[in-house]
């Protein structure tokens, strides 16, 4: 599968996306410094969020005790009308991503959203994990032919079943990414229950996290985990008031957490057994080899308290030692030397 120049599966780097989400604040100069952060810090792509407060929520829905705490908004239409931004907007983060090599990306929260990504050419398409059980946006991103991000937060297992089951319907299974999600802003370590990242392979498609913890390192934890694809908040300011600064990383934190995948990938390697090429140095210097434990004159027969094994391990392998025994010696051994 490809996001972009991007291959996303278990054989490759892990898909980095910097999640801009609404922290520009309704700022298309802080969007675009986002933009700049999220490359700057080495993110393979930069998300943001799609939506018209009046199509999204009705005028009574109430903000989460976290947004409220952060927002002072009690009305999430009155909190999000304030965070649109316009399709000319878009175009120009778009075109801003492109000046800096990093992939735009956005999650849509309607059919007019679906066809503003896909007039901006986005290659994919993120679903929250509130939208998981709306079958008709799941239908419509499925069609665009963009891979498709699928979150699984506050998710049981028949909901991912039949959201699977319906991209599949769609002809888009080849296209979809899952990833584990603790809907918890901010989500305790206690909480993020990394193990779920491996179980969410069963269903045969590339998977990761939506990573809403506050830590800089569970990025490399999660692809020590098996994550193919990581999604962490970011913002420029974690003090600043909107819903999602305070559980957001700051560009500094966003670089470290990045770094953290990067290093922890370094480290799984590909899983292959043997010797390499840091390891033949200690191998033949500390290796053992079978050497003379007396002076051996040559025609004698070989017999097993006359050898030994010591160090280096430039000469015949201990395990040779039960051949060697029997046989003669062909020329003077004197004692202590390699065989």
């Amino acid at each position: 599968m490809t996001i972009g120049r991007h291959r996303v599966g278990p054989s490759h780097p892990a898909f980095i996306v910097a999640e801009a989400g609404v922290n520009h604040d309704g700022s298309l100069d802080k969007a675009l410094r986002l933009v700049d952060a999220a490359a700057d810090a080495g993110a393979d792509a930069v998300k943001f969020q799609m939506f018209r407060a009046d199509d999204l929520v009705t005028a009574t829905a109430e903000t989460a005790a976290y947004q409220r705490e952060a927002t002072r908004h009690s009305s999430q239409r009155d909190m999000l009308a304030k965070l649109e931004l316009s399709l000319e907007q878009f175009r120009t983060l778009r075109d801003h991503c492109d000046d800096r090599s990093i992939a735009f990306l956005a999650t849509p929260f309607g059919a007019r959203e679906i066809d503003w990504l896909t007039e901006l050419g986005a290659p994919a398409i993120k679903i929250a994990s509130t939208d998981l059980t709306n079958a008709p946006l799941l239908g419509l991103a499925a069609a665009t032919g963009a891979a498709l991000i699928l979150s699984t937060g506050a998710a049981d297992e028949r909901e991912i079943d039949d959201a699977v089951a319906l991209v599949r319907q769609k002809r888009a299974g080849d296209r979809l990414i899952l990833l584990h999600c603790v809907s918890a802003y901010p989500t305790p370590l206690s909480a993020i229950n990394l193990r779920a990242v491996a179980t969410l392979r069963r269903y045969a498609v590339p998977c990761g996290l939506s990573d809403h913890t506050e830590s800089t390192q569970t990025g490399g934890w999660a692809v020590a985990s098996g994550a193919d694809v990581l999604e962490k908040h970011f913002t420029l300011d974690p003090a600043a008031r909107g819903p999602d600064h305070a559980m957001s990383l700051d560009p500094s934190q966003m670089k470290d957490y990045i770094r953290h995948v990067r290093d922890a990938e370094t480290a799984l390697g590909d899983g292959r057994v043997g010797v390499t090429e840091c390891q033949r140095e200690v191998r033949l210097v500390a290796g053992r080899s079978v050497v003379a434990t007396v002076d051996i004159r040559a025609g004698t027969r070989l017999t097993p308290d006359m050898m030994g094994l010591k160090r280096p391990g430039t000469g015949i392998a201990p395990t040779e030692l039960e051949r060697i025994a029997g046989r003669c010696a062909a020329v003077d051994i004197p004692a202590d030397t390699l065989m």
